[in-house]
């Protein structure tokens, strides 16, 4: 049977969800029913088509058990079981990819952040807003340390990526669909996304949000994770300033060792000539062979990047600029 075009249309627009609501879920059996009773609590409050998308990232608690019952009860409700556990990252990437919404919501599973703030935020895009952060103002964290680690964090963050925000840790987070569908995210780097949305051209801006202490389970965050934030920076800026010529670096870098490289080398030849110092008692030459070596192959390595990256673009007909706006074209 052909459908015509009005019911076509008809069915696409039944399909269209307005708020989606990810929230990466690992060993939270004890918060898994009460964060779904709160969040349908607010949800059905508003005029919006929505989905719950609750990612179990290879949880080895009854977790599974869990979410297995709330999507029985509630068909808003949507479940994605990992293979394994792949951390909060590659779950929040899971949940992006299959979100239908127009409006994107991620939000923790441990209670802490409070399903009252989403109205709050969706309000917030509404002023004209591509991402709207939330900031915990008033952190319940029990251990001061984790605390004062955050600012640190987040001071550094805001002053190496330009866009000032003061809790990038804060999962609750509004995105508009536009600015986040294309993202790819690796490592730990689900806490960067303001800053690709930022590489979009997204206006970007923080709303104070609340923050509760956690009453079931523990905390999967430690310092140790500290480390791996200030490497994945490292990426992200890289990413951000020599993504499409990365020869600027590997090539700079190159050309100061071999100018190094040179200067060892005329000092060893003075040494020889004019002050009768054997080459073979000073670490000269060595030195000057190791950077020649280090110079030659950090260029070679930035033609070599330069070659990946136009494979990257060119493959997937990927362009290194995006419109915004287009008139009478």
């Amino acid at each position: 049977m052909i459908q015509t075009e009005a019911a076509v249309a008809e069915k696409a627009a039944s399909e269209i969800i307005d708020v989606s609501v990810l929230v990466p879920v690992y060993n939270e059996e004890g918060n898994v029913p009460v964060l779904c009773e709160r969040l349908l609590a607010v949800l059905d409050k508003q005029s919006w088509k929505f989905e719950i998308i609750l990612v179990d990232d290879g949880s080895k608690d009854n977790t599974a058990q869990e979410l297995r019952a709330a999507a029985a009860a509630r068909p808003e409700i949507k479940v994605i079981r990992l293979r394994r556990n792949y951390g909060q990252t590659a779950a929040m990437m899971a949940g992006i990819d299959h979100a239908r919404g127009e409006t994107i919501i991620p939000i923790d599973a441990d209670l802490q952040n409070d399903p009252e703030d989403i109205p709050a935020l969706v309000a917030k895009l509404d002023e004209g807003y591509d991402v709207v952060s939330g900031w915990r103002k008033d952190r319940k964290d029990v251990r001061l340390k984790r605390t004062l680690v955050s600012r640190v964090a987040n001071s550094l963050i805001s002053r190496v990526s330009r866009v000032r925000l003061r809790d990038y840790g804060c999962t609750l987070k509004a995105y508009r669909r536009d600015v986040i569908k294309g993202v790819r995210l690796y490592g730990e780097m689900h806490r960067f996304i303001p800053i690709y949305a930022t590489w979009q051209g997204a206006r970007v801006t923080e709303l104070p949000v609340r923050h509760h202490p956690r009453v079931h389970g523990q905390s999967k965050y430690g310092l140790e994770r500290t480390l791996k934030v200030v490497l994945d920076l490292m990426v992200v800026m890289f990413l951000d300033r020599h993504f499409t010529k990365p020869i600027y670096v590997f090539g700079g870098f190159g050309a100061f060792s071999l100018m190094l490289s040179l200067i060892s080398f005329v000092t060893m030849l003075y040494l020889k000539f004019f002050k009768a110092v054997s080459m073979i008692i000073t670490p000269l030459p060595l030195l000057t062979a190791m950077l020649f070596l280090t110079g030659v192959t950090s260029i070679l390595m930035g033609l070599l990047a330069e070659m990946i990256v136009r494979t990257y673009f060119e493959s997937q007909d990927k362009s290194v600029y995006l419109i915004r706006e287009t008139l009478n074209c």
